[in-house]
């Protein structure tokens, strides 16, 4: 199976060389990587091209945008401009962020599952940040999604779903729409990235009320809302949190701002997460 790569990046220099060393050195080389130099001031570009003259499937693209740095959707606006670029010989596509560290095996492992299963339609691992001198679980998440910092999806998988949400929540939205095409999402708890940089630490203070927003455009409702804001603001060990999310998603429905799935998607996305919610109660 040939998988290509693509890295949206913003000013990471202090990252990015460690990122694609950690690519030239799987067992399984990808055809191409693509890296998005999204309106960076400081060397990531010269990095990668250095990487680019010794390793000719990776290439650089410029981008030009705002340098605020809203989750979402900015960064798929730069995967967007990168997988354009492509062409259309590839099996899986892979989205990546720009300040990891995988595993050499890593993609060789993410294939061998592709192959193995014709239904799967993504396939990650889990990511570890650095606490104390140990590598520990990023636990910001359920263990049976993958962050979206290293995606990869099959290529029926990701045309059927109609690419990536260029808003706060895509990461969420991809899974729940490959559901609702009957496509299995598999993670590997064998797969450890270290995450170099903690998510969400560009982010600024405008950036809370967007966790809000993109539970009401992912379409789960009040009730599924609270719930969901509950228990991510107790991950992240501030409560206080919830409030701002919940005027998130107000702020949202006062707007009737659009959502990111269909009336069908919706209902499908509300029965899903309630009957998980269930299962983890009873």
């Amino acid at each position: 199976m040939n998988y290509y790569i693509v890295i949206p990046a913003h000013n990471e220099e202090a990252f990015i060389a460690l990122t694609l060393d950690s690519l030239i050195s799987q067992t399984v080389l990808p055809k191409k990587v693509v890296v998005v130099n999204d309106n960076s001031t400081d060397k990531t570009a010269e990095i990668v091209m250095d990487f680019a003259k010794e390793n000719p499937f990776i290439t650089l693209v410029n981008k030009t945008s705002e340098a605020i740095h809203l989750p979402g959707s900015k960064v798929i606006q730069a995967f967007h401009k990168g997988f354009e670029t492509l062409d259309e010989n590839y099996d899986v596509i892979v989205k990546l962020d720009a300040d990891l560290i995988l595993p050499h095996n890593y993609f060789e492992t993410v294939l061998n599952t592709f192959e193995k299963d014709a239904t799967i339609g993504m396939v990650g691992g889990f990511a570890y940040i650095e606490k104390n001198g140990s590598w520990i679980l990023e636990n910001l998440t359920d263990k049976d999604h993958i962050r979206g910092a290293f995606k990869a999806y099959r290529k029926e998988c990701f045309l059927q779903i109609g690419n990536l949400k260029p808003a706060m929540g895509w990461d969420t939205v991809d899974e729940l729409l490959s559901k609702f095409y009957g496509w299995k999402v598999v993670t590997d708890s064998s797969l450890i990235v270290k995450h170099l940089k903690p998510t969400g630490a560009n982010y600024n203070k405008t950036a809370r009320y967007k966790q809000g927003e993109a539970f009401y455009t992912l379409g789960y409702g009040f009730l599924i809302t609270s719930i969901a804001s509950t228990k991510l603001a107790l991950m992240k060990k501030k409560p206080l949190l919830f409030i701002d999310y919940i005027k998130g998603f107000c702020k949202a429905k006062a707007a009737q701002t659009p959502l990111l799935v269909t009336i069908e998607q919706a209902k499908f996305i509300r029965k899903y997460r309630l009957k998980k919610m269930k299962q983890k109660l009873f």
